[in-house]
């Protein structure tokens, strides 16, 4: 009983004193909570020798609790780089954004930042609330201050790109995406938002490039592969493009501005009944079925069924009748069944609404649709002979690819 009643003292008393020194060093005012905890364990064990009583079993736990297990994790925490008022700080902050209230939270941040510039985790979280609050510059900031930190902090990387990219500065947002991938290139996040920020500035083979080198890691992404597929398209490459979009539709069934874009390619390379089969799929979604009752009336058409061909096309301007009948009066392949097709009096358009369809998949559709009008009037022999010089250069490409691995095995 005396032994650990003297090693009790020695322990609790040299763990006080360090708190007292550390409290001094670090002019942290924290530390007089564990101070006050450390004195009423020390307080138990005094009024057990004065008295000469035995704690119960609750009092004794308490004591060590108090002046020994308290102070000893706050100092293992401490060696692991977590010092008590940041604990106290980021904890408080924690509690403030469970209640929603941002501007406790900002100051509780800020106070620790003011003692200690180098908290990675304050300066995480508060960038995490700027951004919330929409203070995207603030934002960019702290997560740089957290990059800084910790170099290899790379969701953080991906939202400087992410909100650099918002605030329309796509160039340094594409750097430091470029950055983020030559650190760690299984990014998918990255890959795609850098992708999608070389296709909306029109650097296409660029855009290529990172995604062929995306689905490395994701060779199953349907999104990397439609948006490969959207890249080829944009260089006017179809036959990529849809080996593309046809792996892509293998990974996502019901994927319908997907089955446009491969009913517009059909088109292009005069491919009727493939692009009869994927307009009558895409009729399914409801911001393509004008669309695509459109395409399907011209197909009619083309293979001279006036009757289902009026069918159609009065469906099309059923659902959308101001942007069908402006398309119907400018293409002249209606001229034949413009007596039959019921326009009208007062043309009405579908309320605007948000488009289901993203950015790249409106510009890819209305491409495509630029490229069949343009290609409709050539022969046969004009698409073959397309097809031919595409093969061609797939081949010459490969046999290229083939040559260079074999050059490099034989200098290995």
């Amino acid at each position: 009983m005396l032994i650990e009643q003297l090693l009790f003292i020695f322990v609790s008393f040299a763990l006080f004193v360090y708190m007292f020194f550390r409290m001094i060093r670090r002019n942290d005012t924290s530390y007089v909570i564990i101070l006050v905890l450390e004195a009423m364990g020390i307080a138990l064990n005094f009024l057990e020798v004065l008295f000469d009583i035995k704690l119960n079993v609750f009092f004794m736990i308490l004591k060590y609790v108090l002046a020994v297990i308290i102070p000893l994790i706050i100092i293992i925490l401490e060696k692991q780089g977590i010092y008590l008022y940041e604990a106290i700080n980021l904890t408080k902050a924690n509690i403030y954004r469970m209640f929603n209230n941002n501007k406790k939270a900002k100051e509780a941040l800020l106070n620790l930042l003011d003692k200690n510039k180098d908290s990675y985790k304050a300066h995480k979280m508060l960038a995490e609330i700027y951004e919330k609050e929409g203070g995207m510059r603030k934002a960019i900031d702290e997560y740089v201050q957290a990059i800084d930190i910790d170099k290899q902090d790379y969701d953080s990387y991906y939202k400087v790109a992410e909100l650099l990219n918002g605030l329309d500065k796509k160039d340094e947002a594409a750097q430091m995406l470029f950055n983020l991938l030559n650190k760690k290139p299984d990014t998918y996040e990255a890959s795609m938002l850098l992708g999608d920020i070389l296709l909306d500035t029109e650097m296409y083979k660029e855009a290529v490039n990172v995604y062929q080198e995306a689905l490395k890691y994701n060779p199953y992404s349907y999104d990397i592969n439609y948006s490969l597929g959207i890249a080829y398209t944009m260089l006017n490459d179809f036959q990529s493009a849809k080996t593309c979009y046809e792996k892509a539709a293998e990974i996502n069934s019901i994927a319908y501005a997907l089955k446009y874009d491969l009913a517009e390619i059909a088109l292009i390379y005069k491919d009727i009944e493939e692009a009869e089969r994927r307009f009558l799929e895409a009729v399914n979604e409801e911001e393509l079925s004008a669309d695509s009752y459109y395409e399907l009336s011209k197909i009619a058409l083309i293979k001279n069924d006036k009757d289902t061909a009026i069918k159609y096309i009065n469906t099309a301007i059923d659902i959308d009748s101001k942007k069908i009948v402006d398309k119907v009066k400018k293409d002249p392949i209606f001229i034949p069944i413009m007596a039959r097709i019921s326009i009208p009096f007062n043309l009405e358009s579908k309320e605007e609404v948000e488009s289901k369809l993203s950015k790249k998949e409106i510009k890819v559709k209305e491409h495509l649709e630029e490229m069949s009008e343009i290609t409709r009037h050539l022969s046969y022999n004009d698409i073959n002979l397309l097809k031919k010089n595409r093969k061609e250069k797939v081949e010459h490409r490969e046999n290229q690819q083939e040559n260079e691995i074999n050059q490099k095995e034989r200098q290995d």
